[in-house]
C-alpha cells in the first residue's frame, strides 16, 4: 500500500495557454486540483503527499508570475483551510520560506499552526525547495553539530536524513510528474532513491481523482525489489 506520494505538478501555464488564457488561470486551476488531490489522497488513507508548489528556480519566472504565485497560498487557504480541518489533514511545508513576502509567510504557518493536530494526511508544500539546496544545508547542520561534539563523525545514512527537510515523514513509494516532462527538477533526490516514478501526458489541472486512482493502481501493480531479485 502506497503511504507517501510526491507529486512534481507541472503543467500549469501551458495548459492555460493551450485554452487562450493567462498563465495565471493555470495556476489558479492548479490550485484546485490540490484540493481535490489531497481530499481524494485522504479517503484513500495515503499517509502523505508531497507538492512541488515552487522551486528555488522558479524566481527566473516573470515577476507578474511570481507575484500572483506568492499570493495563491492565501487564497487557497482562505478558501480551504476549514474543508482541510474537517477532513482531518494536516498542513506542513518544506522549504525556505523566509524570501516570500512577510504575509504569504504568515498564512502557511497559520495554516499549519491550525491543523497541527490533525491526525489524517500530511498536505506537505514544497515552496521555495530545492533538493540540492535542501542536502547542503543538511550537510552544513551536521558538521557543526560534529563540531560542537553532539554528533558522531561515522554517521549512516539513517542519521543524515534526520537532518533533511522531510525528518519524520514516511519514505516516499512513488513520484508522479504531470505534463509529459520526464525529469526530477532538483526534488527530493535523496528520498526518492528508491520511489517508483510515473509520467503522465496531461497537465496537472486536468488530474482528477479516477485518474489519480488509476495511477496508485499501477504503482501496486509494479514489483519493487529495492536491489533485490
Amino acid at each position: 500500500m502506497v503511504k507517501h506520494i510526491a507529486i512534481i505538478m507541472d503543467g500549469n501555464g501551458r495548459w492555460a495557454k493551450a485554452h487562450g488564457w493567462e498563465r495565471t488561470k493555470g495556476h489558479k486551476q492548479g490550485a484546485e486540483t490540490i484540493r481535490t488531490i489531497a481530499l481524494e489522497a485522504n479517503r484513500m488513507g495515503i499517509e502523505a503527499l508531497t507538492l512541488y508548489a515552487f522551486s528555488t528556480e522558479n524566481w527566473k519566472r516573470p515577476p507578474k508570475e511570481i507575484e500572483y504565485l506568492c499570493k495563491l497560498p492565501k487564497m487557497f487557504f482562505n478558501r480551504y483551510i476549514k474543508e482541510l480541518n474537517e477532513n482531518n489533514i494536516k498542513v506542513m511545508y518544506i522549504g525556505e520560506l523566509e524570501r516570500f513576502p512577510s504575509e504569504t509567510v504568515s498564512v502557511i504557518k497559520e495554516a499549519a499552526r491550525q491543523t497541527e493536530s490533525n491526525t489524517g494526511l500530511k498536505l506537505v508544500i514544497a515552496i521555495n525547495y530545492g533538493s540540492r539546496r535542501e542536502i547542503t544545508l543538511a550537510a552544513r547542520h551536521y558538521a557543526q553539530d560534529v563540531v560542537n561534539g553532539t554528533a558522531n563523525v561515522e554517521i549512516d545514512e539513517e542519521g543524515f536524513s534526520k537532518y533533511l527537510m522531510t525528518d519524520g515523514l514516511p519514505e516516499i513509494d512513488l513520484l508522479i510528474r504531470t505534463s509529459g516532462e520526464k525529469r526530477l527538477s532538483n526534488y527530493l533526490l535523496w528520498q526518492l532513491a528508491y520511489s517508483e516514478f510515473v509520467f503522465v501526458d496531461y497537465a496537472w489541472p486536468e488530474l482528477n481523482e479516477a485518474r489519480f486512482r488509476e495511477i496508485i493502481n499501477e504503482f501496486e501493480n509494479r514489483d519493487r525489489r529495492f536491489g533485490g531479485v
